[in-house]
């Protein structure tokens, strides 16, 4: 599925870096050339850090990141548990869910920016 994921993000005109667990997704967030803009993540890893943790640690480096969680059973406690201005979508979903989800949360943050300015 993860190739799936990334290939209709490649259509859709996105430039991903796809990694297989929280660790990863976090040393590339730490990094002092990241340039990541959103997030898509499972909430579930085989291994800790939990997509959650990756969240979190995304926010603390940019507190307006886009996030979109994905999840087969950890959909209820998305409101308690997410961080603001998140969207969870419930597996199994469909591809132009995702995109659609991913590109409202990054016109927004472009619409807030251009609000700012």
């Amino acid at each position: 599925m993860l190739l799936d994921f990334e290939d209709a993000h490649k259509e859709a005109g996105f430039m991903v870096l796809t990694v297989t667990s929280g660790k990863k997704a976090i040393e590339h967030l730490k990094a002092a050339e990241s340039s990541i803009a959103g997030i898509v993540t499972d909430i579930r890893f085989a291994e800790s850090p939990s997509g959650r943790d990756v969240a979190r640690t995304a926010r603390e480096i940019d507190p307006e990141m886009p996030v979109v969680y994905i999840s087969g059973d950890s959909a209820p406690d998305w409101a308690s548990q997410g961080v603001p201005k998140s969207i969870m979508i419930e597996k199994p979903f469909g591809m132009s869910q995702l995109i659609v989800a991913i590109s409202q949360l990054l016109n927004d943050r472009t619409a807030g920016a251009a609000t700012l300015e």
